[in-house]
């Protein structure tokens, strides 16, 4: 049997009692027009011909230090805190030798979502920081990069999410998720009960596709990695989060036959199954790479030095989970044959000489999402007691959705060639370059979509 790898949230999180309080919509402060810029730093370009020897009397009448080369006319130059960094520029201009003297303009990203978290708008931000810098996946530069693109949120990238299945649509006693759009989804299928109508009776599949396509923008909850992508919701595990080789190998075929591009699996077989006793599932997993589907797989949670199936196989990118300091998760499989990883909340693992393992300190938050609260599957919310590497699936997930609808890899990139680029991009944790703790890096959004 498989299970819901997501630690600490035994059994069905319907069961989770918490009610979520959304208080009156803040209306956000008015920002000021005037462009921001550090003080102590002006962008300086000189006069073509003018000699290295120039350009240092030029500094030093002004007591300004050089900081950096631009090109081969222009450099950084920082003054002194005392002085007035637009009257600098100004003084300056009035050197012929030099061409302009501006402020170093800093550039914000373009979209920052007004989704109000528990707060007011916009403060998704204090809850999700597994979407931001220091240790969270960067996911305000991709967002820009897939509007550049004309592709915003993923726009056009199919998702299929092999889950407990999704709060997609209202239908007594189902209710769809309030920050789930229904035309975010395309017909999926339930392998559980043999039918085309898969619900979510636990609240865990809703959560992970929260993660990768949740609405965003929208004044309601958090945000979502892949906001514009489509989710094909396909129950492959009961109300208990329990699953097995026959409903997961054929959700797998459905996804890859109904033209899914990414297959998201948050779950695990026991760490101790091989690939020789769950054929049918790695026929199917070949079935989908041949297709072009890239499969994105769970490390697991038993704080072993292997990783789980199906996330071991060797055509998933198997993603292991760390914390909001930027170490392993303490749950978190490890192992040769982890490609990457990427936030799953909870507490540090204690690693020697790793600076970013505080765990001795205080644990780490939890990853948030819209999902089930209360009893029954009409009541949604934030709740706590989301740790895992089911978390850190989606942000994969996601982000390969984002990657895709940029076209930084060409219309149609093979399998390899998105791990390559999401390993090449992903930030170093631990010893340099590849090691069996940290894969090859943290998932990094923006780097990956960056062309």
């Amino acid at each position: 049997m498989t299970r819901i790898d997501h630690a600490r949230a035994a059994g069905s999180v319907v069961g989770v009692a918490m009610a979520l309080l959304l208080g009156a919509l803040a209306t956000p402060a008015a920002a000021s027009d005037a462009p921001s810029y550090p003080s102590g730093e002006l962008i300086v370009s000189y006069e073509r011909g003018t000699t290295h020897a120039d350009r240092t009397h030029v500094r030093h009448e002004l007591g300004i230090r050089s900081a950096g080369t631009i090109s081969d006319t222009s450099q950084v130059v920082e003054i002194d805190s005392g002085q007035d960094t637009l009257g600098t520029a100004k003084a300056l201009e009035s050197d012929p030798r030099v061409k302009y003297a501006l402020p170093n303009y800093e550039a914000h990203a373009s979209f920052v979502p007004n989704d109000p978290g528990r707060g007011g708008l916009g403060q998704w931000t204090e809850l999700q920081w597994n979407f931001l810098d220091p240790f969270g996946i960067r996911v305000l530069g991709a967002w820009d990069n897939a509007i550049r693109a004309g592709h915003a949120g993923g726009q056009g990238v199919i998702v299929a999410v092999l889950d407990t299945g999704i709060a997609y649509r209202t239908s007594r006693p189902y209710k769809r998720a309030p920050d789930l759009s229904r035309s975010r989804f395309i017909r999926g299928h339930d392998f559980v009960r043999g039918n085309s109508l898969p619900y979510d009776r636990n609240g865990h599949g809703t959560f992970v596709a929260g993660t990768v396509a949740q609405s965003t923008n929208n004044g309601i909850g958090v945000t979502g990695v892949a906001y514009g992508s489509r989710i094909m919701p396909v129950r492959v595990l009961d109300f208990e989060g329990k699953g097995d080789v026959a409903t997961i190998a054929s959700g797998i075929r459905f996804a890859a036959r109904r033209g899914a591009q990414i297959i998201n699996m948050s779950f695990e077989f026991d760490i101790g199954l091989t690939a020789s006793q769950i054929p049918d599932v790695i026929s199917a997993i070949r079935y989908a790479h041949r297709k072009g589907v890239v499969l994105v797989g769970a490390a697991g949670n038993a704080e072993d030095t292997s990783v789980a199936y199906p996330a071991a196989s060797r055509n998933v990118i198997s993603v292991g989970a760390t914390t909001e300091h930027g170490c392993l998760a303490e749950y978190s499989n490890t192992g040769y044959g982890l490609d990457l990883v990427a936030p799953g909340g909870g507490a540090d693992a204690v690693i020697d000489g790793d600076p970013n393992c505080k765990s001795f300190e205080n644990a780490g938050r939890d990853v948030f999402q819209f999902t089930f609260t209360g009893q029954g599957f009409r009541s949604f919310g934030l709740p706590s007691g989301y740790e895992g590497t089911s978390m850190s699936v989606p942000h994969v997930s996601g982000t390969i959705a984002l990657l895709l609808a940029t076209g930084a890899l060409g219309p149609k990139p093979t399998p390899e060639a998105i791990l390559n680029r999401l390993q090449g991009t992903s930030r170093d944790l631990g010893p340099p370059g590849y090691d069996s703790t940290y894969g090859w890096g943290l998932i990094d959004a923006t780097a990956a979509t960056t062309f």
